[in-house]
């Protein structure tokens, strides 16, 4: 897919900024190729970019109009489909991270036909994954896991590739869902890969390379989570970690979605060793990085500091406070560039 940026960012009429990660993240690693948001009445997440309808958008020279919000199901609501229509009208292509396909939408269909408009279903692969062999590969690899979703694995991977690379390590981050390949340009959506796939397509993602090259995958979901374990483990599988950062949100209760109780730290980590010796015998864990976005400053320090000392590995919040302590610690456990 080659998908043309600027970008006009729909952020439709979500509940809360959870449920617009996709358009916010693109925002956070890619806010040059943002032009505006395009928000709906009731909208409760904002991007902190202009407000503008498509045409507006366009005569700024937006190119493409992202569907920057997710939901359960990924299911597109039919009160958006107006918008997408005017957008397609303006003359931006579309792009949508949405488990439903926009072509498959009549209107929405019909209209990229006759304006000659691009549509983008970047869940939509067209490449024909093998199923997971587990052969060792050659290359190091880093994955980010989860005591739940939306976690920040993605932007604590996004900030160990660049962390990394600022010590001079030969690093590349791997996206695996919809929101990374926007922001990379490159990847796979494994929750739309049929089961027996997912973990051929976490090793296509990462495939043979230089012994000395890092390959820093986005994680997904959570091993723990009732709906979305299954990617979780054939992505840990087909990653065949080396090192793996337990993220974490420390106020949450019970996981996003559901009523189950969200697990320890020290549940992950002794879950993602157990399952990832099938493919790797030597996984370890390097760091943990947590999402202190709802804490004080000095709150987020104690309890980064309670639990580094608890696991003995260095905790961290990646966007608050950098990634270095994570980098030092994989230098000494794997070595040096």
């Amino acid at each position: 897919m080659e998908i043309h940026h600027p970008y006009l960012l729909f952020l439709g009429d979500v509940p809360d900024a959870l449920a617009a990660k996709t358009g916010l993240g693109i925002v956070d690693w890619r806010k040059e190729w943002c032009v505006g948001q395009y928000r709906l009445y009731g909208c409760n997440a904002d991007a902190n970019l202009p407000d503008m309808a498509p045409g507006e958008a366009a005569a700024n020279g937006a190119k493409t109009m992202i569907v920057g919000a997710v939901n359960a199901g990924g299911v597109l609501p039919d009160h958006w489909v107006e918008s997408i229509v005017a957008a397609l009208e303006a003359g931006m292509d579309v792009a949508s991270g949405l488990h439903m396909r926009l072509s498959d939408v009549p209107a929405i269909r019909d209209t990229a036909a006759r304006t000659g408009r691009k549509l983008f279903d970047v869940r939509h692969s067209a490449e024909r994954f093998s199923t997971g062999k587990g052969t060792k590969r050659s290359g190091k690899r880093l994955l980010t896991v989860g005591t739940d979703c939306s976690v920040g694995k993605k932007y604590a991977a996004l900030a160990l590739e660049k962390g990394m690379r600022d010590q001079g390590f030969d690093a590349d981050f791997r996206a695996t869902g919809q929101t990374g390949v926007f922001i990379s340009g490159r990847g796979v959506a494994l929750d739309a890969v049929v089961a027996d796939f997912i973990s051929g397509a976490a090793e296509w993602i990462s495939p043979d390379a230089d012994e000395a090259h890092w390959d820093v995958v986005e994680g997904q979901g959570s091993l723990y989570h009732p709906s979305f374990a299954g990617v979780t483990l054939g992505l840990l599988h087909g990653s065949q970690p080396d090192a793996f950062v337990v993220c974490h949100e420390p106020t949450r209760k019970t996981m996003r979605g559901v009523q189950t109780p969200l697990p320890s730290i020290q549940d992950v980590i002794d879950l993602t060793v157990r399952c990832g010796r099938l493919t790797n015998p030597a996984i370890r864990c390097v760091g943990i990085a947590v999402n202190t976005a709802a804490l004080g400053e000095d709150e987020a320090r104690k309890l980064l500091e309670t639990i580094s000392v608890d696991h003995d590995l260095p905790a961290t919040d990646p966007v608050r406070f950098g990634v270095e302590a994570i980098v030092e610690r994989i230098g000494k456990e794997f070595g040096n560039p």
